[in-house]
Parts: C-alpha cells; sequence; structure tokens
C-alpha cells in the first residue's frame, strides 16, 4: 500500500477524533442550562426549593463530571502510556530514598490505582527491588493524588484548589515514604512476598502508532468510568442532598473555621468510609458551597481515599499489623497537619 493510500486510510479515523472533540465542547456548555430546563421546566420542580435545588444539582454534576472524566482523563491517558507499570518499577529501584520518595510519590500522579490494585502493586514494587518507603510513598500518593482527582478539581473548583491539593498530597506521601523508610520495617512485611524479590520476568515494549494509543487511551477511559461510575452517582448523590436538604448553619457549625475540632471530626468520619477520588468530588463540592474550610473539606477527600477502613483490609495481606498501624498513623497525621495548615492561610 502506498503513503498516500496509508493516509488516506487514516483520515476517518481523525475525522472521528475531531467530531468527538467538536461533541464534547458542545455538551460541556450545554450541560448547565439543560439540567435546568429538566429540572424546573420539564419536570416542573421550583426553583429554589430543596428538592429543585438538590434535582437540578445532581442533573448538572452528572454530565459535567462524566464529560471531564472521558474528555480529560482520555488525554492524561495518552501521556501516560509512555509510564508502563514496568517503566515505574524501574524508574523508582535503585534509587535513594529522598530521590525515590520524591519520584514515586510524583510518579503516583500519572499512574492512578486504587486501593484494590494495592496487593498487587506491593508485590510488583517490592519484587523490583523498590525500598519499603519508595513503594509507601508510590502507594499514598497513587490513590490520593491522581489525574482523576486534579482533573476534577480544576474543572469544578479552578486551578488554584486543584494545586493546593496536589501540594498537600504530595507532601503526604513524600513524608510518609521518607518516615516509613527511616524506620525500617520490613519485618512486618509477609515473608512470601519478600521471596519474590528479583523472581520478575523480562519486560517488553510495544511500538505503538498514534492512532492505536488514541485507541487504547479511550478504552481505558472508558473501563475506568464504567468501574467508578457507582461511585461517581452515590457520590453525586450524597452531594445533592447536602446541597438542596442540609442546612448551611448545621455544616458550618460542624466543619467550619469557627470549629476548631473540625479537622479531625471530619477524619474520623472518613475512615471507615471508602471512595476512590472521582466519588469524592461531588461531596467535597457540596460541601464547600455550604461553607465548610476549604483545609478541612481536603482533610476529609483525603481520608477518604488514603486511610479507610477498606484500605487497610487489603493492605492486610501483604502486611503485618504493626506495619499498617504506622502507615495510618503518619498518613493521618499528615493530613490534619495539612488540614489545619490550609485553614490557616486561606481563612
Amino acid at each position: 500500500m502506498t503513503t498516500l493510500a496509508l493516509r488516506r486510510t487514516h483520515v476517518p479515523f481523525w475525522l472521528g477524533v475531531g467530531a468527538a472533540v467538536v461533541a464534547w465542547t458542545i455538551a460541556w456548555f450545554a450541560a448547565a442550562p439543560f439540567a435546568a430546563w429538566l429540572a424546573f421546566d420539564v419536570l416542573g420542580l421550583q426553583a429554589g426549593s430543596h428538592l429543585g435545588e438538590a434535582i437540578a444539582f445532581f442533573l448538572y454534576d452528572v454530565p459535567k463530571v462524566l464529560l471531564l472524566l472521558l474528555g480529560i482523563v482520555t488525554v492524561v491517558t495518552l501521556i501516560r502510556g509512555f509510564f508502563p507499570p514496568e517503566k515505574v518499577r524501574g524508574a523508582l529501584a535503585g534509587r535513594g530514598e529522598f530521590a525515590g520518595s520524591v519520584g514515586a510519590a510524583g510518579l503516583g500522579i500519572v499512574t492512578p490505582f486504587c486501593s484494590c490494585s494495592a496487593v498487587p502493586l506491593f508485590i510488583g514494587f517490592v519484587e523490583a527491588g523498590v525500598p519499603l518507603g519508595v513503594t509507601f510513598a508510590f502507594l499514598i500518593s497513587s490513590p490520593m493524588v491522581n489525574e482523576v482527582a486534579l482533573v476534577l478539581l480544576w474543572g469544578l473548583f479552578g486551578p488554584g484548589i486543584a494545586a493546593v491539593y496536589m501540594v498537600a498530597g504530595l507532601t503526604v506521601a513524600i513524608v510518609g515514604g521518607l518516615v516509613i523508610g527511616r524506620l525500617h520495617m520490613e519485618r512486618y512485611v509477609e515473608d512470601y512476598v519478600w521471596a519474590l524479590q528479583g523472581t520478575g520476568g523480562a519486560s517488553f515494549e510495544m511500538k505503538l502508532t498514534p492512532e492505536d494509543r488514541v485507541r487504547d487511551a479511550w478504552t481505558y477511559t472508558k473501563d475506568l468510568v464504567r468501574r467508578i461510575l457507582p461511585y461517581i452517582l452515590v457520590g453525586i448523590g450524597i452531594g445533592a442532598f447536602i446541597h438542596g436538604f442540609v442546612p448551611t448553619d448545621l455544616v458550618v457549625a460542624i466543619g467550619g473555621p469557627g470549629n476548631p475540632l473540625a479537622v479531625p471530626l471530619v477524619v474520623l468520619i472518613a475512615i471507615p468510609l471508602y471512595s476512590n477520588a472521582a466519588g469524592t468530588i461531588p461531596i467535597v463540592q457540596a460541601l464547600l458551597g455550604k461553607g465548610m474550610a476549604v483545609g478541612t473539606t481536603l482533610a476529609f477527600m483525603m481520608a477518604m481515599t488514603a486511610i479507610s477502613v477498606p484500605e487497610f483490609i487489603i493492605l492486610k495481606k501483604v502486611i503485618k499489623t504493626p506495619l499498617i498501624a504506622v502507615f495510618a498513623t503518619i498518613v493521618t497525621i499528615g493530613i490534619l497537619i495539612i488540614g489545619y495548615l490550609f485553614n490557616f492561610l486561606i481563612y
């Protein structure tokens, strides 16, 4: 096939990509008026009523969050395609504690794994010879500071809040990794995990065309959205309830800047819960809208994604209770400090 013929075969593909971008843009700007029309004109709900505002919030946030995920995560995934797990483990193996922890926390942003991936990730890192502290820096950063959280925070609240969250999360991950590394708690890792060290097979990198990368990114994004959609809908539902029915005075009394115990209180509330970052964003949006302090809200989001009971249950398969306790303590202290710090800086 000639070069001209090959180029012609690519034209329909890229025209489809262009049409998808145009459709995404139109849908983004149409989401707000469509939600208002559907809630108040079609359903006949009263603007300003508790139920009307809750339903309008839900109808607006569902397409808005899904559009952010489908659009921007696809782009970020294209970039992340150059950082497969083998490269991540290879980049972290053999580094010092500080450089490794910083690198691991940074890589956690572009390699978003949820808590359910903690066991295979932990085993893979140990197998590759990555130090324990560096491994924990990645495990803290990846579920808490990933592209999904940053994309949604940026889209809903602007770059300032997104940057604050990223810096705060990276700080917790780096410090947590360094402290765990200095404590030398390798004896609290299950023996069968250490037995796997150095047994990993050789890896190879496939050469992908731009079309292949776009298709793979879109496939990954669709799978991601399908897996986290229940969390998103539940999160938006809770956010809609808070937005429409929960009195502003109650939220301010619990989590406002006037309550000195607000940060530890919301962390305690979050620990028994679990959600990925995408599921917490609508709740965060509603809480901020009701007057909860920014630092308190960020602490709630971090605790729900990084120190939840379900994650500890999963990690118990590869590490022993003392190491889990140290991990939880360090991350909790970091989250509390960040919550109070940003409450002080912003208010």
